[in-house]
């Protein structure tokens, strides 16, 4: 393969993580609505250091256990924000029909 085939590759593979990461999210919303309705925090540290011990165990590499796992910290945070987001929205609607 030359170059251009080898961008392809890399063009089709990012359209797959784009999507496999929408699904992420739309997954963590889910349970950000559980976790309010539970009363759970957003931060959990144990079950972040379970996906970082997942991510190294399932990576093939060649990237490093410390770099994939620091893309997975990035992901996270942008995933508690999401969380954080759709608990305030939750708030604000029932602050809303409250104040009716």
């Amino acid at each position: 393969m030359d170059i251009a085939d080898w961008r392809k590759k890399i063009d089709e593979i990012d359209r797959q993580i784009v999507a496999l990461i929408s699904q992420r999210a739309q997954a963590a919303q889910e349970i950000g609505k559980l976790k309010k309705s539970t009363s759970l925090p957003v931060y959990e540290p144990n079950r972040e250091r379970i996906i970082f011990d997942n991510v190294r165990a399932a990576n093939p590499g060649p990237l490093p256990d410390i770099e994939l796992v620091h893309i997975y910290e990035r992901i996270i945070d942008v995933m508690r924000a999401l969380q954080q987001d759709e608990l305030a929205s939750q708030r604000s609607k029932t602050a809303g029909e409250t104040g009716k």
